[in-house]
């Protein structure tokens, strides 16, 4: 009995956590937005990734912060609650915000450099697309039944994301989209947890003949 309100007593400590974050995160999102409609007109934006200028760097650790519009800010919200769920609901909450930071720089820095140097780029779509590549690829480098599980559930849900990795032409950053998702493949190279190598049989042999 004892075991089991500790089991539960765990478990909702660990919603709150994640409500928290997740939740604390969202609400920011929303808060900055209304803030720059009601007060700077949509004039927040201009502190976004700016290619190739020294003012624009500034923006990689902004940009993710700040969106061109309710409708933007939307369209970035559901997904940003289910992946970040899935990460933090899996993950300790310093891989959490590990995850997050390195996507957010990886990101922002390969905008910084490759995108037009006359643009200015936004929004939380970095971070989305880094939540799903690390889904992705921590499957390969963890090689676990419930990694290899999540990542076939966020294929289904949000597989048809990796066409917006290529280049476009309606506005829409496919520059952050893409090194997003190289920065959750490399937050997963470096934060998950390698399988044990199997060694051969005839090792094993020796191994054990040693033991005894």
């Amino acid at each position: 009995m004892l075991e089991n309100s500790t089991y539960w007593q765990r478990i909702k400590e660990s919603a709150r956590t994640q409500l928290i974050v997740l939740g604390g995160f969202i609400a920011l999102l929303w808060t900055l937005e209304a803030v720059d409609w009601l007060f700077f007109k949509g004039g927040l934006d201009g502190f976004g990734v700016r290619p190739r200028s020294i003012e624009g760097l500034f923006g990689i650790l902004f940009a993710p912060f700040l969106h061109g519009g309710f409708g933007h800010l939307m369209s970035n919200t559901i997904p940003l609650l289910v992946l970040g769920w899935f990460i933090l609901s899996t993950r300790k909450l310093p891989n959490f915000v590990m995850i997050s930071f390195i996507t957010i720089l990886v990101a922002g820095a390969g905008t910084w450099l490759i995108a037009p140097r006359a643009s200015v780029h936004i929004g939380a779509s970095g971070l989305v697309f880094g939540y799903f590549g690390f889904l992705l690829a921590i499957a390969y480098f963890e090689r676990s039944l419930q990694a290899f599980a999540l990542a076939v559930i966020v294929i289904f849900l949000y597989g048809g994301m990796i066409f917006g990795v290529f280049p476009r032409n309606d506005g829409i950053s496919w520059q952050s989209h893409l090194f997003g998702f190289i920065g959750g493949g490399t937050a997963a190279y470096f934060l998950g947890q390698k399988p044990e190598p199997t060694l051969p049989v005839e090792d094993q042999i020796v191994i054990r003949s040693y033991e005894e």
